[in-house]
């Protein structure tokens, strides 16, 4: 296999509040490649947001890098400061924010908008040219060049966010970040914006990590799951494996929780709520919900080990000796 597009090892993010720490971000490792789609869920407060803004290098104080390495293409992203990491960031990795489609400044056309990172990266670009590469992109997602006229009132939903994956795009990043991309959309919108995405991540042969909570969506939408846990990544697989034999508890927890078409059984919810990051219980922090904890996993954390060459997981109930891969 080829050489990984992002190489991140050991992440770790913490928030300082009233001389508590909380690792919003526990020593989380992953592997992306190009052109792979990597979906991250997690409940609320799991960390996936704080892993985003991480890797854009956007979190603010008190959220601090306290270690870890995130390499894109070579170029470790934690270590970029002023000018060159301005420069990186949408030329190299680009984010779709959460809340997105209210990103947009209501008081600039939308090529006005787009134009913008242009003029910041490609000093060289003539007027024809920046206005050639907005309609280009526009057309890329679906939308009509004559968007560029107007102004963010005057698009729908499902526009604005197609005009942020626009953005996002503009000038053919090697990753693209998106944080719940199909938040306060409806249902068919959502569909469609996510096959806008697909499509277009493929066309320029980025890789994309998804960020969300809709597993149905995730399920339909990318090639590999990470399942994110009080910071912790707690399982990362293939998209199909994880559906058909998920193996860490909480994995196994989510799915039952969804609902089936194919069968009729009862909906079960999950037991209790995720810890607060500033008081983890000791050892496993899923241990006090879980229905098969055993008396290691009060007292000892797991840590996450390869079960096959494409599969991780951090539990102490599953090894390659035990799982069924």
């Amino acid at each position: 296999m080829s050489e990984p597009l992002l190489k991140v090892r050991d992440l770790t993010v913490s928030y300082l509040i009233k001389g508590e720490r909380g690792r919003a971000a526990d020593n989380v490792s992953f592997d992306l490649h190009a052109g792979e789609r990597l979906g991250i869920v997690g409940e609320s407060g799991s960390g996936k947001s704080t892993l985003a803004l991480a890797l854009m290098r956007l979190h603010k104080p008190p959220a601090r890098i306290e270690a870890g390495s995130a390499v894109l293409d070579g170029t470790d992203l934690l270590t970029l400061e002023g000018e060159a990491l301005r420069r990186f960031r949408w030329s190299q990795i680009s984010m779709i924010p959460q809340g997105a489609m209210n990103s947009l400044n209501p008081v600039m056309r939308i090529g006005v908008l787009m134009a913008d990172p242009i003029r910041a990266h490609e000093k060289g670009w003539s007027g024809d040219r920046i206005r050639a590469r907005v309609a280009e992109t526009l057309e890329s997602v679906g939308l009509n060049r004559s968007v560029a006229d107007l102004y963010p009132h005057e698009l729908s939903g499902g526009m604005k966010q197609r005009v942020c994956i626009a953005l996002a795009i503009i000038l053919k990043p090697k990753l693209i970040v998106a944080d719940e991309p199909t938040s306060a959309l409806d249902v068919v919108v959502q569909r469609k914006v996510i096959e806008t995405l697909k499509d277009v991540q493929k066309q320029i042969g980025a890789g994309l990590i998804m960020i969300g909570h809709d597993m149905g969506l995730m399920a339909q939408s990318v090639d590999r799951l990470a399942v994110m846990y009080a910071g912790r990544l707690v399982e990362n697989a293939p998209i199909r494996r994880f559906f058909r034999d998920p193996l860490h508890p909480y994995s196994q927890l989510l799915i039952s929780s969804l609902p089936s078409p194919d069968e009729v059984r009862e909906m079960k919810g999950i037991p209790g709520a995720q810890p607060s990051l500033f008081k983890l219980p000791s050892g496993c922090a899923f241990h006090p919900r879980c229905p098969a904890v055993q008396p290691r996993c009060k007292v000892e954390e797991p840590l996450s080990r390869s079960i096959t060459a494409e599969r991780d997981v951090a539990c102490h109930l599953v090894s390659p000796e035990t799982a069924d891969v």
